[in-house]
C-alpha cells in the first residue's frame, strides 16, 4: 500500500508519517530529505522542487514493487503532485490512501512552525509568512483528514490506523 501524506509545513505531517512508518515497518520516503540532498550536491539550483518529487516517486515505486508498504511524506500542495503519487501506486499495482494533515488552530500552527528545528541537516525551514503565502490547492477528492490542533502525534497515528483500509 502507498500512504501519501500532504499538508502545510508545521502541521505535524512528518512526525506522524515517521511514527506511522515505524508502526507499520514501512518504507519512509520524505521529499524534504531528497530535496536537501540534491541541493547539497551543488549541481542544481537552490529552487529544487520538481526534481525532489520525481526522485521520490521512483524510490517509492521501487519499494512498492519490492513488496513494501510506503509512507510518502511531502507538502503535496498541487493536484498534479497528488495525481503523480496515485500514478505511482497504479503502476506498482497497489492500493493507495491519501492523508491530509491540517492544524485548524492558526495560533498553535504558527507556534509549532516558529519553535521547531530541522531534523534534515542543512534544510532551512519556512517562515510563517512563507507558509501563509505558499501555493496550496484545495483537495478535490476523498482523503483522510487529520486535524492535529488538539491531538498528539501518537493519537493521530492511532486514529489513522483505524481509518486505513485493509491491512497495510
Amino acid at each position: 500500500m502507498l500512504i501519501v501524506f500532504g499538508g502545510l509545513p508545521g502541521t505535524g505531517k512528518s512526525t506522524i508519517a515517521r511514527l506511522l512508518a515505524g508502526r507499520l515497518k514501512a518504507s519512509y520516503v520524505r521529499v524534504d530529505t531528497i530535496e536537501q540532498a540534491l541541493r547539497a550536491c551543488g549541481t542544481l539550483p537552490n529552487s529544487v522542487v520538481t526534481e525532489g518529487y520525481a526522485v521520490a516517486y521512483r524510490v517509492a515505486e521501487d519499494n512498492l514493487r519490492a513488496g513494501n508498504t510506503v509512507i510518502a511524506d511531502s507538502v503535496n500542495p498541487l493536484a498534479v503532485t497528488r495525481d503523480a503519487w496515485l500514478a505511482v501506486a497504479s503502476r506498482a499495482e497497489v492500493p493507495s490512501v491519501e492523508v491530509e494533515v491540517v492544524c485548524s488552530d492558526a495560533n498553535a500552527h504558527r507556534r509549532r512552525l516558529e519553535t521547531r528545528t530541522s531534523d534534515v541537516p542543512g534544510l532551512v525551514l519556512p517562515t510563517w509568512d512563507a507558509v501563509q503565502w505558499r501555493d496550496y490547492e484545495p483537495w478535490n477528492r476523498s482523503r483522510i483528514v487529520l486535524d492535529t490542533a488538539s491531538r498528539t502525534p501518537e493519537d493521530a497515528v492511532e486514529c489513522l490506523l483505524l481509518a486505513l483500509p485493509g491491512d497495510p
